[in-house]
């Protein structure tokens, strides 16, 4: 590949950005890494081709500092507050952060004359499905201020697409999950919020109870359901969304990345029991507000036009290693 191989990876000490951090050392390229580390710090990566560079999105002076040292030919943006129900409660930090971070980060790139970018959005931008499975052109309502963060994002690199012609990725992510085997990297969420390593918390008697929210949702069992995807399938695609950026001249889409499967919390609960040979204790509550009863993806497109395919279908491989990686947790 004949071009500059320095990239630029916002969040890049995160869970899933740090994971695509791995896959790319592998591909040879030369990062730089800007975060904040505040769940992150132990997922930095000691290598002598990886940077990292301690910087909120929203200073654009010290934002741009990085961009005019490094001069890197590709942006991954990982870098945004995630979590739906406080995007619910308190979305002021969710526009700071999502939306005027990610323009602050785009405007560098004009700036510098940085045209591509891979953005991580999500499968939240959809909002309450309408048909069992959800392809790219299912209407997009979301139910809470994350998912519409993600959606304006989207949304805006369309307009800097014909406006400045960015080349452009959004790869709507269902549930990530898993963490890969042989790295030692994974999830530092402080207070842990997802629900798979929840479970495995609570099994490995962490915290005190793990709760289901809602079980009065129109599923089978009444909990929520889920497409889970492992966090390794996920820094593939990233590498599949860089090569068609490359290659393609002005590029502007969308992929969703899952398995096309949905599991159920009750379904976790049951798997995880079997790997931990452990009980689960469990209690259910009232549903959080901005949560959806089901979100299975249709990954057809991206499986088609960017010749990806996950290789970890089957959820009972996600918890597994998620459990590895947690029961030698430090």
């Amino acid at each position: 590949m004949k071009q500059n191989k320095t990239i630029l990876i916002t969040g890049g000490a995160g869970y899933i950005g740090s994971h695509v951090v791995n896959a790319m050392i592998k591909q040879g390229f030369k990062i730089e890494v800007i975060d904040i580390f505040r769940e992150s710090r132990r997922n930095v990566i000691t290598n002598d081709l990886v940077t990292y560079h301690e910087v909120d999105i929203r200073n654009k002076g010290s934002l741009m500092d990085v961009f005019n040292k490094t001069k890197p030919s590709i942006v991954f943006h990982f870098a945004a507050i995630a979590n739906v129900p406080d995007s619910v409660t308190m979305p002021y930090k969710y526009y700071d952060t999502n939306i005027i971070g990610g323009l602050n980060l785009l405007e560098c790139m004009h700036e510098t004359g940085v045209t591509k970018i891979v953005f991580s959005s999500s499968a939240a931008v959809y909002g309450e499905p309408q048909t069992e499975e959800l392809n790219e052109d299912h209407p997009k309502n979301p139910t809470n201020t994350y998912g519409y963060t993600k959606l304006v994002f989207e949304n805006i690199l369309k307009d800097y697409n014909r406006a400045y012609g960015y080349s452009s990725v959004s790869l709507r992510y269902f549930c990530a999950a898993g963490c890969d085997k042989n790295s030692g990297l994974g999830e530092y969420h402080s207070p842990e919020t997802h629900v798979i390593p929840a479970i495995i918390e609570t099994l490995l008697e962490r915290r005190d109870e793990f709760f289901v929210y809602g079980n009065d949702f129109p599923t089978p069992d009444g909990t929520g359901i889920r497409d889970y995807i492992h966090v390794s399938d996920l820094a593939e695609a990233h590498i599949c969304a860089m090569n068609k950026i490359t290659d393609e001249k002005n590029v502007c889409a969308q992929y969703n990345l899952g398995t096309n499967k949905g599991f159920s919390v009750l379904d976790l609960i049951k798997v995880a029991q079997s790997i931990s040979n452990k009980k689960l204790k469990y209690s259910f509550k009232e549903r959080r507000p901005g949560d959806v009863a089901r979100l299975i993806a249709n990954s057809t497109k991206a499986q088609r036009e960017l010749h990806w395919k996950p290789r970890f279908v089957d959820v009972k491989d996600m918890i597994e290693t998620s459990y590895e990686f947690f029961a030698n947790k430090i």
